[in-house]
């Protein structure tokens, strides 16, 4: 340990960037069950299809943001000093939570400001994020290291879920609570940063790497919104995947990080740090990050998707209550990463990560396949107990994963190398949610026009305006069932229903008729989107199982420039 660290500080360390790791992570995912009472407060139809633009870039936004940023701010606090970064992270994410929930404006305006903000928040949450696990490594010795990484990653991963049942809870009292939440407890912790939190680390002063950075950013930035247009439909399909558009936009983005890899290899300083793969415990630490994010992103909206949209409407629940009784109904699965983390943490402490992040991975894996056997209209006890294992998967893989990644990195890259890490983690989720989105698009799209013009017409709707329902792009129906939206009563409009018989017309607008009509072909795109996450589990396994025995950081150790000597790597017990 750096001789000017007590032991009081680290605990002072942890307890300050554990916070703001909670409220980065927390409002990454607040905002997806507050999304429908947030478009009904700007007074803005998620459910038109133009609009979907505004829905995706409330979610991901954030998401993006903190992806393209994080390295980039890791490496300037390894330049100037990763408390100073931090610091200002917790300002600019305080401020930008308040001006979000004093949006004043309505319709397209207003989603745009929320929009905006949420970027500028999303900046905020880079700083946090990008130094607060190096702020970490510096203040705890390397058999601490485990345990302190693992609370806060642990912290961070379930604040995700955490978010959820946040969301539910105060969007229906008022939307804007949901990011004015953030704004007392962001006061605390700027107060309590600049006040508590000293510079342990030594800064590296050294140049921006102005072209790597602006490479990198817009190649993943030219990824991301490809994404968005490739869920959308286009040129008549379900998905936009083999647009102009979307095929222009990934050539670009190809461009723009072959540039970003050949100006790393000649930049004297760059941004990402080449040179740490080839620590081989940092190599297959960072793709089994990326993989289990693959797996784990998706996820989330996947459950999302099937208790909103189909299992709780079935057990009696309105369509606006669902929202909540959804993040309430996949608490199982955040307790189990609140017991595993922490244990397993303090486990790899003694016996190395690779057992541990290798089980997980493997666990979560059978997970899956356990949700794969399940019914649509599941019985809770089955699912909740499937919810739980994986939660005790998940926290049993992230904190000795996150610890070996760290505990591998020379002690003047942290704040890089961590950042390059997390960077991974965003971009796989996001990416995640891309491909989970596109299977169940594609799922939907086969079977479910023919479905629901059949399912109408047997309720007195005339053909015409089945067919006319029937033909709403797939994508709007995976949004409604995610929104917790019944989009019937949307689809058909007051004149249709008008001319039905009270019977059929309280069958079709009921809590029963969406969820019955989209569980089959649901189903489908399900088994195709957790066949995937079980590949990458399996992957990820893999991955981590090649990491090497057990790593223990050599504070001296330097990585060498593009070009330069052998690198130093990190000892083995």
């Amino acid at each position: 340990m750096h001789p000017t660290v007590d032991d009081r500080y680290k605990w002072i360390a942890l307890g300050n960037a554990t916070l703001a790791v909670l409220l980065a992570t927390l409002d990454a995912s607040i905002t997806i069950i507050a999304m429908p009472d947030i478009f009904r407060g700007i007074h803005l139809d998620p459910l038109v299809p133009g609009n979907s633009f505004y829905l995706l870039w409330m979610i991901l936004g954030y998401l993006v943001v903190t992806s393209v940023l994080v390295v980039s701010l890791g490496r300037l606090g390894d330049m100037v000093g990763r408390v100073r970064i931090f610091n200002v992270g917790f300002v600019i994410y305080t401020v930008a939570s308040l001006l979000l929930a004093i949006d004043w404006m309505t319709g397209e305006a207003g989603a745009l400001w929320l929009i905006g903000f949420r970027v500028v928040q999303g900046i905020g949450g880079a700083c946090l994020i990008a130094n607060s696990g190096a702020i970490i490594a510096d203040a705890f010795p390397a058999h601490q290291r485990g345990m302190a990484l693992g609370i806060n990653n642990i912290v961070g991963v379930s604040g995700q879920f955490v978010g959820l049942v946040l969301g539910g809870l105060l969007a229906p009292i008022d939307w804007r609570l949901v990011f004015l939440l953030s704004v007392p407890v962001g006061i605390l912790g700027t107060v309590w940063a600049y006040r508590s939190l000293r510079e342990v680390s030594t800064p590296h002063p050294g140049r921006i790497d102005w072209t790597g950075n602006v490479s990198f950013a817009l190649g993943l930035i030219l990824v991301m919104v490809a994404v968005t247009y490739g869920i959308r439909p286009a040129g008549g399909h379900a998905t936009g995947w083999g647009s102009p558009t979307v095929i222009g936009l990934m050539v670009a983005a190809a461009v723009c990080l072959v540039t970003f890899v050949v100006v790393e290899r000649r930049s004297t300083h760059p941004m990402f740090r080449l040179g740490l793969f080839r620590i081989r415990a940092f190599t297959f630490g960072t793709l089994s990050t990326f993989l289990a994010a693959i797996a784990r992103g998706g996820l989330m909206f996947m459950l999302i998707i099937w208790l909103q949209g189909i299992w709780l409407p079935q057990h009696g629940y309105s369509f606006s209550e669902a929202p909540l009784w959804a993040g309430i109904y996949m608490l199982p699965l955040t307790a189990g990463i609140l017991v595993a983390g922490p244990l397993s943490g303090i486990l790899s402490d003694r016996y190395g990560a690779r057992p541990f992040a290798t089980a997980g991975m493997l666990l979560t894996a059978v997970g899956f396949g356990l949700l794969l056997l399940l019914p649509t209209n599941f019985s809770y006890p089955a699912f909740g107990a499937i919810l739980l294992l994986i939660g005790l998967a998940m926290g049993l893989f992230a904190s000795p994963n996150r610890a070996a990644v760290m505990n591998s990195l020379p002690a003047a890259d942290r704040g890089a190398g961590g950042g390059m890490n997390t960077t991974f983690q965003n971009s796989a989720q996001v990416l995640s949610i891309g491909v989970f989105f596109t299977l169940m698009i594609i799922g939907l799209a086969a079977t479910l026009p023919q479905t629901m013009s059949a399912g109408l017409q047997a309720h007195g709707v005339s053909a015409a305006d089945a067919q006319h329902a029937s033909d709403l792009p797939a994508v709007s129906i995976l949004f409604a069932a995610f929104l917790g939206y019944d989009p019937i009563q949307h689809l058909l409009g007051t004149h249709a229903l008008a001319g039905l018989s009270p019977a059929d017309h309280a069958a079709l607008t009921g809590h029963s008729f969406f969820p019955d009509l989209i569980s089959g072909p649901f189903q489908d795109g399900l088994h195709a989107a957790f066949a995937f996450a079980i590949a990458a589990c399996l992957i990820a396994a893999l991955a981590s199982l090649m990491r090497g025995r057990r790593q223990v950081d050599d504070p001296d150790a330097v990585v060498p420039q593009a070009g330069g000597a052998r690198p130093v790597r990190p000892l083995a017990e």
